[in-house]
């Protein structure tokens, strides 16, 4: 297709497998917006990353202010957690070192921060975001340094054999969503990024889908950081009202830009019958209910799946202590935020691996031996008990690393995302039949 973007990286095969005892450092690339927290931003004392009394060092990673997606509460959250935990006596005792990096939404910046996180001798990248997978995890897994907690924005994050997602990114949110649509609508529309990352999209929502007795979705490509989607969201909505006895759905998968698509289908959608909207968490939340028009707005009635139980559930009072006490008033951080939600996720993770360690050495190689090695690890109850094996159950459809297929179902009614339903949504037998090849 003429002036088609394929600027985003992802792949549904596990990069060249490398030794993690590798530890050849790469080419030490320029830093990039770097901070860190316990010592200054430079090499580790020691060269270590982890060894004797020596802090801990990791490092969070996320785009901001960019024209696509951005994810500030994400290291900013990582820094307030470094004060939090080394104001209560750190992990075993140790100070925790905390790097973050800006990605920019670009490849090269990615590759930058990966090889910052080389050359820091970081022993972990923890709870980050990026969509350029194939950037930033060559250079980890060259040195060894494991992923823990990513935001499951690429298929490369359940394939890699150094990648610990917390949760099951897009793939389950898809299919979770399809699930659900697949009872409630006619015809499903899916406006998704025209890039390689959104490429996945359709086949995920339609495993879902069609694992409730519905037809595919109607793919409707974009571009990622349009300025309006009028014309996207008029063919939509032809596209959806053609039944006229079942309610058709639309559905918007496009990150940031998913608020400037529902400006414009609020505009358009006065003109045809009536349809419904669904989304997941990270293009939707309540922030964005509100500000376009709350219970009169367009998200009346709309299906959003998510990874995590609601914010306002008691579970997040150990996330809510943390910002109330080393980031009180950072308005980058909004504890209902799933990039805020699934970084506290991914340093509880570090948290226990580390002290799992007891007494001895914390390197990438320990680490990641420890999670390797069976460890189980509890979320206090925000995720299932969390393992990783070599080859999970959804390895046949190319995530052998996708460990969390639970999502939760919310829906939007007089204007507040309430749960929809008790408990959450097993997506694993709707990912089983994804055809995502």
């Amino acid at each position: 297709m003429t002036g088609r973007r394929r600027n985003r990286s992802t792949s549904l095969s596990g990069l060249p497998g490398r030794s993690r005892t590798t530890r050849t450092a790469l080419g030490a690339g320029a830093l990039v917006a770097c901070a860190s927290l316990a010592v200054g931003c430079g090499i580790v004392p020691g060269g270590t990353g982890g060894s004797g009394d020596d802090p801990i060092t990791v490092m969070t990673w996320a785009p901001q202010e960019t024209a696509a997606t951005n994810k500030p509460g994400m290291p900013a959250f990582a820094r307030a957690y470094a004060r939090w935990i080394n104001a209560h006596g750190g992990i075993n005792g140790r100070e925790l070192r905390v790097l973050t990096c800006n990605d920019h939404n670009d490849s090269v910046a990615a590759a930058k921060c990966a090889r910052q996180a080389v050359k820091e001798k970081a022993v972990a990248v923890v709870g980050s975001y990026s969509q350029y997978a194939d950037a930033f995890f060559p250079p980890l897994e060259g040195a060894g340094i494991p992923y823990i907690g990513g935001y499951g924005i690429t298929n490369t994050e359940f394939t890699s054999p150094l990648s610990y997602p917390v949760n099951g990114g897009q793939p389950a949110l898809l299919a979770g969503l399809g699930n659900a649509l697949a009872e409630n609508c006619g015809p499903v529309a899916l406006i998704r990024p025209d890039t390689i990352a959104g490429d996945q999209l359709p086949a995920l929502l339609d495993s879902g889908l069609t694992s409730g007795g519905h037809a595919p979705a109607l793919d409707q490509r974009a571009e990622e950081d349009a300025t309006e989607y009028d014309g996207q969201s008029e063919q939509a909505l032809q596209r959806t009202t053609t039944d006229p006895v079942e309610q058709g759905c639309v559905v918007p998968a496009l990150g940031d830009r998913t608020n400037t698509f529902m400006d414009s289908f609020r505009r358009a959608r006065q003109d045809y019958p009536e349809v419904r909207t669904g989304s997941v968490l990270g293009s939707v939340d309540q922030t964005t209910i509100n500000a376009t028009g709350g219970e009169s707005g367009p998200y009346e009635g709309a299906y959003v799946t998510g990874w995590y139980p609601a914010a306002s559930d008691e579970r997040w009072d150990g996330m809510k202590k943390v910002i109330q006490e080393q980031a009180f008033g950072d308005n980058s951080i909004d504890p209902a935020d799933a990039g805020v939600q699934t970084t506290w996720i991914a340093y509880t993770v570090f948290k226990e691996v580390v002290e799992s360690l007891g007494d001895g050495e914390v390197t990438a190689d320990s680490i990641t031996g420890a999670l390797d090695g069976g460890l189980k690890v509890g979320t206090g109850g925000l995720t299932p008990t969390l393992q990783w094996k070599f080859q999970d159950k959804l390895a046949s459809v190319g995530f052998p690393r996708l460990v969390n297929t639970e999502v939760t179902l919310q829906v939007v009614r007089q204007g507040r995302l309430v749960s929809a339903s008790r408990g959450s949504v097993d997506t694993t037998q709707a990912l089983q039949n994804a055809d995502v090849a």
